[in-house]
């Protein structure tokens, strides 16, 4: 336990801040929003509550640096071509949407009980970087003449992920090489001729 007696010019313990984060994930991601309660975050991570509101002073601001948290493990996957930054994406989509809780913390943010500026929070630093990487993709490959001149990019952005959430939503198990499979399936819906797939893809 982090004493409660921590001198004024003591620096901050990161182990701690990040045993927060990850428990008020799994809550979060188990409770909802509503139900999440700041003492048993604080008790599962091995600290004091004292200790916690020093570092977020309530429910609303623990839970934005969980979403921001989530933001910061995004990353540019760089590939090089537009089809292939498209599975790139999905690839690092999958990696992301399939850790425990994950998908759960989705349907949080679709409840009505969750704080409404959270749901902003994870829509503007989770979801719309996400969907601007992948609909840049889409208008490169367009633009390059990949792409038919008047495919539907708007419900085709849509589709590169909400197949995911569907598939989550049925119960059937993941497909193999889901990324590429769900890549070559919109871009030959868009016009394009699909390059053939990495042998060691998965």
């Amino acid at each position: 336990m982090e004493s409660a007696s921590r001198g004024a010019g003591r620096a901050r313990d990161s182990a701690i801040d990040a045993r927060i984060l990850a428990v008020a994930g799994q809550h979060l991601a188990r409770d909802g929003y509503a139900a999440m309660s700041l003492a048993a975050v604080a008790q599962e991570a091995g600290t004091t509550r004292q200790a916690l509101y020093r570092r977020w002073p309530g429910k609303a601001e623990l839970a934005a640096a969980v979403v921001t948290a989530l933001a910061e493990e995004e990353h540019d996957v760089g590939a090089a071509d537009p089809f292939g930054t498209l599975v790139a994406e999905l690839a690092d989509f999958q990696r992301g949407v399939g850790k425990p809780g994950r998908m759960s913390l989705v349907g949080t943010m679709l409840q009505d009980t969750t704080d409404p500026e959270l749901r902003a929070r994870y829509r503007s630093r989770v979801i719309a970087p996400r969907r601007a990487r992948l609909l840049a993709a889409l208008e490169a490959a367009r633009r390059q003449g990949q792409l038919a001149p008047d495919a539907d990019l708007e419900v085709a952005l849509t589709m590169c992920t909400g197949s995911w959430y569907g598939r989550e939503l049925a119960g059937a198990p993941v497909p193999t090489n889901w990324p590429y499979r769900t890549a070559a399936l919109l871009w030959r819906a868009l016009g394009g001729t699909v390059p053939p797939a990495d042998p060691d893809a998965r």
